[in-house]
């Protein structure tokens, strides 16, 4: 299974993103779409999973997930849009991965990209693909292509789309 993954798109949805995830099985949107236009572009070129994030407004948050759990090709994901990064969860985050922890857990919302895994919480990858669109403190739009293959992740890229502002 390949995924496409990225994270506030605040309302920008470059057109390189399609091309980038055109070999790709499913795209993930870890929330802050911003225009719902973005998710049916996304829905016309693989089937979309997606949550929620900060800035969506009412209909966004009344029509998707806060929080998305599902397997993948034997794992288990966890995909929200405010989470935090190894150690540092949020008080949400932390109380639920006491109860319950995904093999892989994805989140946005700080516009950094980072791929890592806690020690903490039985080796789980943590991935935040950083930003997509044009608004925020970043400087450089990144996303994250990657593979699932027999409960194993392979094939990991984080993809530069250039300066924030530019196409």
């Amino acid at each position: 299974m390949k995924i496409g993954l990225l994270s506030d798109t605040h309302s920008f949805l470059d057109p390189k993103i399609l091309d980038y995830f055109k070999p790709c099985d499913e795209i993930w949107h870890a929330g802050d779409i911003g225009d719902p236009e973005i998710l049916n572009t996304l829905k016309k070129a693989k089937p979309l999973r997606v949550v929620y994030g900060n800035i969506d407004d009412r209909e966004l948050q009344n029509t998707l997930p806060e929080d998305l759990w599902f397997d993948c090709e034997g794992l288990t994901i966890w995909m929200t849009h405010i989470g935090g990064a190894p150690p540092n969860y949020n008080p949400r985050v932390k109380k639920i991965l006491k109860e319950r922890t995904p093999d892989i857990f994805i989140c946005g919302h700080s516009h950094i990209l980072r791929v890592k895994k806690d020690p903490s919480y039985k080796n789980m990858l943590c991935i935040n693909p950083g930003a997509a669109g044009n608004h925020g403190f970043h400087t450089i739009k990144t996303i994250i292509r990657f593979e699932i293959k027999k409960a194993s992740i392979i094939n990991m890229e984080a993809i530069e789309l250039g300066k924030r502002g530019a196409l």
